[in-house]
């Protein structure tokens, strides 16, 4: 596909995601462009909030990979939201280091303080709440991650003030 198509109604990549995903593509050979499907899926987030499935499908056919392919990149990292999801998406840690340093209570008083459990979001809409493995942070566990901002070495007087900086 070429860079110069125009977005249809069917085609959700308005011209700025294809310069952008462009220059994501350029980093390897044409016949590798496939390789920028992580840069793709995460460029078209941003613009949209969230991946629906036909963004994602979208995104696959202008790489010109299958759209499972892409599928199983969206489905696999848990840094693609494949529904709607807060202002603030608050992703804690939940795998081994976090979780022998207490990531199960920083998890319990997020869903006090919020009142939603992970996978919900905030009746305005504010924040969701999610588990999330690794965020490669192990030294500092346990930790939450939003938006780009690392939290660590948490406790829930800290977790209150992340919150209270937030609303």
């Amino acid at each position: 596909m070429s860079a110069q198509i125009k977005p249809t109604p069917q085609d959700p990549l308005a011209p700025e995601l294809r310069a952008q995903i462009d220059r994501e593509t350029a980093k390897y050979p044409p016949e590798r462009k496939g390789a920028a499907v992580m840069a793709a899926l995460r460029i078209v987030q941003n613009k949209h909030g969230w991946l629906a499935p036909e963004l994602i499908e979208a995104v696959a056919l202008y790489l010109e990979i299958p759209p499972l392919r892409a599928l199983e990149v969206a489905t696999f990292y848990s840094m693609y939201n494949l529904a709607p999801v807060g202002k603030y998406k608050i992703d804690v840690c939940t795998n081994i280091s976090c979780l022998l340093c207490g990531s199960d209570k920083i998890m319990a008083h997020l869903q006090g303080a919020l009142g939603i459990k992970p996978g919900e979001t905030t009746a305005d809409g504010k924040f969701t709440l999610r588990e999330v493995e690794c965020l490669g942070a192990c030294v500092n566990a346990p930790m939450l991650q939003i938006g780009t901002e690392y939290h660590e070495q948490l406790t829930p007087a800290k977790v209150d003030a992340i919150l209270k900086g937030l609303k």
